[in-house]
């Protein structure tokens, strides 16, 4: 064959355009069949948006429209598919990662002020000098206070690792404002409330997420507990919704020993793939209690299983959430992502414990109310099991699949510390504000506590409660009191002092001194001694 090489641009020109063309058709998930097929469902979509973009009367914000058709692919698919988007996507990393970037403190945005309830120990306004009621006024000469969005004036605490801001500060007693130069760092994002000993030899870990310093934070505390003569451990998992995957089998590792299997997943090709215990654990030979309750979920229920099916400890509480299946992030382009559901998992016995979402999102999102209403939270005889989704583990304990890990040991719901006002008080954050009002008339009344001292002797007394009832009947206009649950509300006002005074898991230590399922596995753990 002989051709003119003059032509030899033109060929080459024509040959790179036709494997561009073929480069951009191609996705190696594609069938071959579908490799020079136009994909019509996308076409649809992207037209549809050019129109409304181009040619609708109005104008339009498209990245919304983009957003709703998002939520609504996801809306029919599952419950835990979700589409982050690109505003939330800052913060939801930062929770999964255990860490930000800031000054360190905890603070309400209180009275239209950003005001220090308490600076991070060792943190960078802690070195500063900030102490707890500090109102922060202004940050590198703009103001944060008055008609500034909360989510605005934080931005302005927020910033590059190591990089300096100078704040205006107000105190109580001082005549001028005060200038702080603070170095901002890495402020941690605590998933492990509380690590303390319970009993002469059961410590207690409380973790509140499974975020990528979990593990080590977990670490830590169970060495710390293991050093103070922890022979049994109570693991605190009630709310936790969850988390990464790879952290939730770290920590089952301190307790499986070695080769156990902790759990498997499924993708909808049928590939499976197993997770098994290493030659690591501190653990193993320790005595385990799981504390779950209907929003354990998740990576929660990962573990509980795990530990369950292997029997190895105890698991106590109520009927857990039920959700078996496991997400991907997968980035959309746009600084959003997607979190779509991958693939189920199992524990060990083979177990799903992923409730039916078959008759949509609402109904199964109000599944909670379905467990009140047929009395399972307060009678365990009341959950509903089915014998074909029944499983036995390696020492004949019978478990059940299908919606939740239940519970060896049942303890229904403590009406007392759960009643319908104070958990709307909890919620509102009005408990908060008025402990933290009443820290301020007066701060050097605190100073002479020391952490323990606090914990183990400090009272609540009945003249708190009664201004406490005032401040909430001036507040909203209402005759609220406290008769019914006057100790509940001195040890949740208690347990809210501690917190705003010391931090670091006081506010657990306190307020589990009256919780009904410590209290059980204080009993189960003496009983096996």
């Amino acid at each position: 064959m002989h051709f003119d090489k003059k032509y030899l641009p033109l060929i080459l020109g024509v040959a790179i355009a036709a494997g561009v063309f073929i480069g951009g058709k191609l996705n190696f998930a594609d069938a071959p069949d579908r490799l020079f097929t136009s994909n019509s469902k996308k076409d649809k979509l992207n037209r549809l948006i050019d129109y409304i973009e181009y040619d609708y009367v109005d104008d339009i914000n498209t990245d919304s429209i983009v957003d709703v058709t998002v939520n609504g692919i996801l809306e029919n698919l599952d419950p835990h598919s979700v589409y982050i988007p690109r505003d939330d996507m800052q913060r939801v990393v930062e929770e999964m990662r255990g860490n930000f970037v800031g000054i360190g403190v905890s603070f309400y945005n209180y009275k239209d002020t950003i005001t220090v309830i308490r600076p991070i120990e060792n943190g960078p306004s802690a070195k500063a000098g900030i102490r707890g009621g500090d109102r922060i006024v202004m940050a590198d000469g703009d103001t944060l206070y008055g008609d500034v969005k909360s989510s605005e004036a934080i931005k302005k605490l927020k910033g590059p690792l190591n990089s300096k801001v100078e704040l205006k500060v107000h105190r109580k007693g001082e005549p001028e404002l005060l200038t702080f130069k603070v170095k901002r760092s890495k402020i941690p994002i605590k998933s492990v409330d509380a690590a303390y000993m319970l009993t002469d030899n059961l410590g207690y870990i409380k973790i509140n997420k499974f975020a990528e310093s979990t593990y080590k934070e977990f670490k830590t505390g169970l060495q710390k507990l293991i050093d103070e003569g922890a022979t049994k451990m109570a693991l605190d998992l009630r709310d936790n919704p969850g988390g990464r995957l790879d952290i939730t089998e770290q920590i089952i590792d301190e307790f499986l020993e070695d080769d156990k299997l902790i759990l498997f997943t499924k993708n909808k090709r049928g590939d499976i793939e197993k997770s098994y215990a290493t030659n690591r654990g501190d653990f193993e030979q320790g005595e385990v209690f799981v504390l779950m309750d209907e929003n354990s979920a998740s990576a929660s229920e990962i573990v509980a299983g795990a530990l369950q099916d292997n029997d190895k400890g105890t698991i106590v509480g109520r009927r857990s959430y039920g959700k078996g299946l496991v997400q991907r992030e997968m980035d959309l382009g746009d600084g959003s992502a997607v979190r779509l559901t991958v693939s189920r998992y199992y524990t060990p016995t083979g177990r799903s414990i992923q409730r039916p979402y078959d008759k949509g999102n609402r109904e199964y999102y109000e599944d909670y109310y379905k467990r009140l209403e047929n009395g399972e939270l307060s009678d365990g005889a009341k959950i509903e099991v089915a014998d074909s989704l029944k499983f036995t583990t390696p020492k004949g304990k019978v478990v059940y699949g299908g919606g939740g890990i239940i519970p060896d040991v049942f303890v229904p719901v403590d009406k007392s510390m759960n009643n319908e006002t104070l958990s709307y008080l909890r919620r509102r954050g009005v408990i908060s504000y008025f402990v933290f009002e009443t820290i301020e008339k007066n701060r050097n009344i605190y100073k002479g506590y020391e952490r323990q001292d606090f914990i183990d002797n400090f009272k609540v007394n009945d003249d708190m409660v009664l201004e406490f009832q005032d401040y909430l009947n001036v507040r909203f206009g209402s005759n609220v009191t406290f008769v019914a649950y006057n100790e509940e509300v001195k040890q949740y006002m208690k347990a809210t002092f501690a917190d705003q005074l010391f931090g670091n898991g006081a506010f657990e230590e306190v307020i589990n001194q009256r919780d009904i399922m410590i209290d059980e596995v204080i009993r189960l753990s003496e009983e096996q001694e």
